[in-house]
């Protein structure tokens, strides 16, 4: 991979963004409402984190956010 620009250039957000997309592909026909809102909304969760962690500046921001 070549010099990362911005955080979807990252590998890591990129599988993010398709597991996501799988999420609410998976969960389309689940009648439970609080189970999908929950299993979605963590899913998007991981991808929001890498990309404010990215913004945050510095490895060490960086780091805590990959962490959460």
């Amino acid at each position: 991979m070549g010099t990362v620009r911005c955080f979807e250039d990252f590998k890591i957000w990129q599988d993010a963004r398709l597991l996501v997309n799988q999420v609410y592909l998976y969960t389309a026909g689940v009648k439970d409402y609080g189970f999908n809102d929950q299993v979605r909304r963590a899913a998007v969760s991981v991808m929001n984190n890498i990309a404010e962690g990215y913004e945050a500046g510095g490895n060490v921001m960086f780091k805590k956010f990959l962490q959460i």
